[in-house]
């Protein structure tokens, strides 16, 4: 436990210091980038701060594209993921659905540029928020797309020990994990 602390410790050191050093980079962009939504962040971050509006305007910046395909978006993406990270406490959210939802997010993002750091979020992820199911079932489908079946089984088995909930969804992965399928979770299970 104390390494997983340390390793958390590190990687929000080390999200400080990038974002620090790209807001340095980036301040003459951004009062010309009208897609820098740098406004509503510090409106979230100066008043409310809480993971359902954090959410609700990730969600919103991830619909001006695709990640996959626009790498300046990804960017920007992971950049304001990090942020929303940053400035939620893991100790007043661990048991917030929407914080839950961010990090297995963010850690999908960075699976994108980077499977190691990925693995760290998704690590993150688990250690703050437990209790849900989706995600556990995010880090075990992480793992089975980096070819780690055995992996992936013991994230989910481990999933049904500390009682996540719904236990219909750890099941259902479970299942389909047996069945050798590449998706633990259709659209419509999700």
């Amino acid at each position: 436990i104390t390494s997983i602390m340390n390793r958390v410790r590190n990687l929000k050191n080390k999200y400080r210091n990038e974002e620090n050093i790209t807001d340095e980079f980036n301040y003459t962009k951004i009062s010309a980038d009208t897609t820098d939504n740098s406004g509503t962040v510090n409106q979230i971050m100066m008043t409310t701060n809480n993971p359902e509006d954090w959410l609700c305007f990730l969600l919103k910046l991830e619909k001006k594209g695709v990640p996959q395909m626009d790498v300046s978006l990804l960017n920007r993406l992971i950049g304001r993921y990090s942020q929303a990270v940053t400035a939620l406490p893991a100790e007043k959210y661990s048991q917030d659905e929407s914080y839950a939802r961010i990090l297995v997010r963010f850690a999908e993002l960075k699976a994108l540029q980077d499977p190691e750091e990925a693995r760290d979020q998704f690590h993150l992820a688990r250690l703050n928020c437990k209790k849900f199911a989706f995600v556990h079932v995010a880090f075990a489908q992480f793992e089975l797309s980096q070819e780690n079946e055995k992996k992936c089984k013991q994230i989910l088995q481990k999933a049904v020990e500390c009682a996540a909930v719904p236990l219909e969804l750890l099941e259902t992965a479970l299942q389909n994990l047996h069945l050798k399928k590449k998706q633990l979770l259709s659209d419509e299970e999700k």
